[in-house]
């Protein structure tokens, strides 16, 4: 168990929405404010922790024909109790959120973890995983947050900051309003994807220069 290298990987190397593509609706539809990228992510990654520890847990015991039913059952539980504990103690954030909590069952970062990983390595590598997988998720959300907001809104922290209304940097007169929209939407995470790519195929290059 490397815990740095799966650290760089979570984060960097395989990304799950920046580098594996994984969970592109939440990204797409809710990243309009630093208060929605932050609450999605971190439930995104407790959900992830506890069923990939969970799943690695019963490993030997689920039959291999009923396993991805047997994930669905064990990530719905967890899903259900982020539910209603956001309900209970974060309204605001589970009515921003709406129905991309409940469909956080269906995420393809977690089922493909739980497939990919948890089903197949320890309790403690699987934990691992979920966090930093979680994590470098919430990150990727997180700028589109920022970014879309930013240039959509003019705000900064929106949700959390300022009361709630974020601290304004841009004037309202010159922002740009379909980066909001679904359409920035689109290009936010194109752009990200595409920095992405570029950083991780730079060194790439430079050996092929050399060589």
């Amino acid at each position: 168990m490397n815990v740095k290298k799966q650290f760089w990987e979570g984060l960097i190397t395989q990304n799950p929405v920046l580098v594996q593509l994984l969970g592109m609706c939440p990204m797409l539809a809710i990243t309009t404010s630093m208060f929605n990228g932050i609450g999605m992510g971190l439930s995104v990654m407790l959900i992830l922790t506890c069923s990939n520890v969970v799943i690695s847990m019963l490993r030997k015991v689920i039959p291999n024909k009923v396993r991805i039913a047997c994930y669905v059952v064990v990530i719905a539980s967890f899903v259900t109790i982020v539910d209603l504990l956001l309900k209970a103690y974060v309204p605001a954030l589970s009515a921003s959120l709406g129905l991309f909590i409940p469909l956080i069952v269906v995420n393809c970062i977690i089922l493909g973890r739980a497939e990919g990983f948890a089903s197949k390595n320890s309790v403690a590598a699987s934990a691992l995983d979920g966090i930093f997988q979680g994590f470098g998720n919430m990150v990727a959300l997180t700028a589109m947050c920022i970014i879309r907001e930013l240039l959509g809104a003019g705000t900064f922290g929106g949700g959390i900051l300022n009361g709630g209304d974020g601290i304004r940097l841009i004037s309202e007169n010159v922002v740009a309003l379909g980066m909001i929209l679904p359409v920035g939407g689109f290009l936010t995470l194109g752009f990200l994807i595409a920095a992405m790519q570029y950083f991780l195929n730079k060194p790439k290059k430079k050996e092929v220069a050399k060589g």
